[in-house]
């Protein structure tokens, strides 16, 4: 849940704010009682081990990369002197 909190409190208390929205909270800043910015954190990226990838895609078919680059240039026109 967002918690409001004005301008006045965004300026002075910006440290603890800060710290809050890094452990997960979410605010709206409001400015004469009227909502005008919503801060949230950031989406941190999860990164998937080598092992993990290796195992997913263990089953899946081989690709004949000849084919596949042909079935590229059939559909795409990759001629970089044409715009």
């Amino acid at each position: 849940m967002q918690r409001e909190i004005t301008q006045r409190e965004l300026r002075n208390e910006s440290g603890a704010i800060m710290r809050a929205i890094d452990g997960g909270e979410s605010f709206v800043v409001t400015r004469n009682g009227v909502p005008v910015a919503e801060m949230t954190p950031v989406r941190r990226r999860k990164s998937t081990s080598r092992a993990a990838i290796v195992k997913a895609f263990k089953n899946a078919p081989s690709i004949d990369a000849k084919r596949f680059f042909a079935d590229i240039d059939a559909i795409l026109d990759q001629d970089p002197t044409i715009s």
